[in-house]
């Protein structure tokens, strides 16, 4: 039976004695590393000291790695080693292709989770992302599965998926929306009933609002040379040159 962490637990019945109190000091409670901005793609060595500093010493309670693949990058473990001590707990979001073969890279601590994304038995690579959970649940891991709904969500194939994680005993599972839309919403919010737990029901509710405000902020970052001001597009076509 899935079981949600009690220091978890405690860290989110904080955050929101924290908002209470404190509602002016609004804090997010997941800080996003795409590793490609940290990460470089061919080596070991970190692009930016800074940039992990400032995860460090970020003020969110959660620390989640995704965006671009995580086990892409040959120095992904060193980076999980050097934020695990600074007391975050750590989201380390894979596809699961590479996780059976890289588990050996990490070391089982109560603050990781690995968290591999399947969003039904037909996804691409979903016998080898098992294979992953499989190994990384056997060697004393904290394992999570991230299933994002969309508009093609087969209400059927989640609960035989639901089986499934339930079978090989996985620690939790989240159930999040992939975009904003409310139809989407809705079916979101009803395939987290499927979820076994009820903290990590809440918890997926809470992660989707997260991740539907980090998509908005890239999409805001990410404007068309066309529509940004003459100054600016100039500006960035003499760097080009």
């Amino acid at each position: 039976m899935m079981r949600f962490p009690a220091a978890l637990t405690a860290a989110l019945a904080k955050a929101r004695i924290a908002r209470i109190f404190r509602p002016g000091r609004h804090r997010r409670l997941l800080a996003f590393v795409d590793p490609a901005e940290v990460l470089h793609l061919g080596s070991f060595h970190p692009v930016s000291h800074e940039k992990i500093r400032a995860v460090v010493s970020s003020t969110s309670r959660i620390v989640w790695i995704g965006g671009s693949e995580p086990l892409d990058h040959p120095g992904i473990a060193h980076l999980v080693r050097a934020l695990a001590p600074s007391g975050h707990f750590i989201f380390l979001e894979t596809n699961g292709t590479f996780l059976r073969g890289r588990i050996h890279e990490f070391q089982p601590l109560p603050n990781l989770f690995l968290v591999v994304r399947l969003d039904g038995p037909k996804n691409n690579g979903f016998d080898l992302a098992l294979e992953g959970l499989r190994a990384a649940r056997l060697s004393g891991f904290i394992t999570v599965v991230h299933t994002v709904v969309g508009e093609g969500a087969d209400h059927e194939a989640l609960k035989r998926l639901r089986s499934l994680l339930v079978e090989i005993d996985l620690d939790g599972w989240l159930i999040t929306d992939a975009s904003d839309n409310s139809a989407i919403a809705a079916r979101s919010a009803e395939a987290r009933k499927l979820i076994p737990n009820a903290a990590w029901r809440r918890f997926s509710a809470q992660t989707e609002r997260e991740l539907l405000l980090r998509l908005k902020v890239d999409e805001s970052q990410t404007t068309p040379l066309a529509e940004k001001p003459q100054a600016q597009a100039c500006e960035e076509g003499v760097k080009v040159a």
